[in-house]
Order: structure tokens, then C-alpha cells, then sequence
């Protein structure tokens, strides 16, 4: 069997926690961000998790 490579697409956006839950960053944070409020796009800078049915595919990409 070859060895299992991890998709660098994925590797780029998402990130596991020590406890193995998945980081997103946040959309909407990347321009026109003149008629949006401060506090908005500062929650928009903190990340996210992963909606559990989606991490569990998204672990597969990661896993290397």
C-alpha cells in the first residue's frame, strides 16, 4: 500500500485541537469590510469549528 497523503487543500484551511475537533477560519472577513461593524469583523477573525458531520470527512483529508 502507498503511503496516505494529506490534502494540502485542507491542510491550508482547517486545523485539529489537541482534542481532535476541527478550526475553521470564519467567511466574510476578506473584503467590503468598510460598511461592516468593528465588533463584526472582529468575531470574524476568531476561528470556528467544524459542524460534526462535516469533520469527520474533513479528518479524513487531514490524516496523513
Amino acid at each position: 500500500m502507498p503511503k496516505k497523503k494529506t490534502h494540502k487543500g485542507a491542510a491550508k484551511r482547517f486545523k485539529l485541537t489537541a482534542s481532535g475537533k476541527v478550526l475553521r477560519g470564519r467567511a466574510y472577513h476578506s473584503h467590503i469590510l468598510t460598511k461592516k461593524t468593528t465588533t463584526r469583523k472582529r468575531r470574524l477573525r476568531q476561528a470556528a469549528l467544524v459542524s460534526p458531520a462535516d469533520a469527520r470527512a474533513i479528518k479524513t483529508l487531514l490524516s496523513s
